[in-house]
């Protein structure tokens, strides 16, 4: 632990992870909080369910574009609007309700598009302020890890508030983004951060050919985090214990924290880009029993495992993408991996729903080891385009403070 205390004495480094955590709550918060708030206003699960796909969606489809904002104009000049702008949409929703659904539908476009990439924002932001790549690689590892309390935390949080009304779960998800917005963007780091110029071409990093071998590789990532979603609720519904699902969504979140955490401890031999293929095939490993589906105390126990590599591949892979990106382009990368992941995860629930219906829960499951083989085979493919033609620190933008 002493790599992640001295990682949070750097000047910065623990506001900026913890203004970003408390800025991406509603990552954690957003979905749920429509989907409660429409349920409330006498809408349909059908119509909850799509207005939750649509506000998903549109965060995905926002990211790329507010990420090349960013490498564009810095950081708080784009962080901030769209803040409030996404603050505006929640807002918008708690007013109208599901009706009328135009205005329902602008509603959670407007709160999706608009969210702050402050997840790219602080992955561009850390070559910066560390002083090194190992402080680098053990921030990405800390930062992946951390981010299972926002799936933990953020439901509670929606809950509690909804308990008052659901129109007040959808503004306290605006205002906690706004909160955890200006913390960053009032930060010196965050204020003199400014991207390299870049080649004007309307690619950005997708010209890069590992870059987008690695997305597609997250996506399939994606798509079985998507569908270990759904299967847990369907195994719950077949054991007969609704709060099945919550404790196997939680033991997956608490294998990824104690992996994140055990491996940004320490500093591992040999390029990030050889490391990444063994670690996505130990995260495959980990979905493929699942499949069993055993009584709870076991599946407990495999959904642990399960997470064990999660955070590591992530953090992995931020280093990779880091040393991909071509020159100006880091914040609109990192953006391109949440992206990959909001798309995977959407196309992992209609898989996980198709598997139940063939195959009951084992079905369900099949898909998050299908996915994560196929992630895996597009690192086996595509390995050799992953080798970075730079040092990302070298690369990467900017302002030291």
């Amino acid at each position: 632990m002493r790599a992640y205390v001295g990682l949070l004495r750097t000047p910065y480094a623990a506001r900026l992870l913890g203004g970003t955590l408390l800025g991406r709550l509603p990552n954690g918060m957003g979905m749920l909080a429509v989907v409660l708030h429409v349920r409330d206003e006498g809408g349909g699960y059908p119509l909850a369910g799509t207005l939750a796909a649509v506000y998903g969606l549109s965060t995905a489809a926002g990211q790329p574009v507010l990420g090349r904002a960013m490498d564009r104009y810095g950081q708080p000049r784009v962080l901030l609007p769209a803040a409030l702008l996404a603050a505006a949409g929640y807002a918008l929703l708690a007013a109208v309700g599901a009706a009328p659904l135009p205005a329902a539908v602008a509603a959670v476009v407007v709160a999706g598009f608009a969210t702050p990439p402050l997840e790219a924002g602080l992955r561009a932001l850390w070559p910066a302020v560390l002083p090194g790549p190992a402080q680098v690689e053990a921030a990405y590892a800390l930062d992946a890890a951390a981010q299972e309390i926002l799936f933990t935390v953020g439901p509670l949080l929606v809950v509690a508030a909804a308990a008052v009304s659901t129109e007040t779960a959808l503004l306290l998800t605006g205002a906690l983004g706004i909160a955890g917005t200006l913390v960053v963007t009032l930060s010196r780091p965050s204020r003199r951060w400014r991207g390299e110029p870049r080649a004007a071409d309307w690619a950005g990093p997708l010209r890069s050919t590992g870059l987008r071998v690695l997305l597609l590789a997250l996506a399939c990532a994606g798509t079985a985090l998507g569908v270990y979603a759904v299967a847990v609720v369907a195994y719950a519904e077949r054991e007969g214990d609704a709060a099945a699902s919550g404790l196997l969504l939680a033991a997956m979140a608490a294998g990824a924290l104690v992996g994140g955490l055990v491996y940004g401890a320490r500093q591992w031999r040999g390029e990030q880009h050889r490391r990444l293929p063994w670690l996505m095939g130990a995260l495959a490993a980990g979905y493929l029993p699942l499949m069993w589906a055993p009584a709870l105390p076991l599946m407990t126990v495999l959904a642990l495992l399960s997470g064990v590599f999660l955070a590591p591949m992530l953090a992995c892979a931020f280093s990779v993408v880091d040393r991909l990106a071509p020159t100006g382009t880091v914040t609109e990368a990192f953006a391109w991996v949440v992206a990959a992941f909001g798309v995977g995860g959407s196309a992992g629930s209609a898989v996980a729903g198709v598997g139940q219906d063939l195959a009951g829960v084992a079905g369900a499951f099949a898909g998050a080891g299908v996915g994560g083989l196929l992630a895996l085979t597009c690192c086996l493919l595509g390995r050799r385009t992953f080798v970075p033609r730079a040092s990302g620190a070298a690369r990467a933008t900017t302002a030291r403070v």
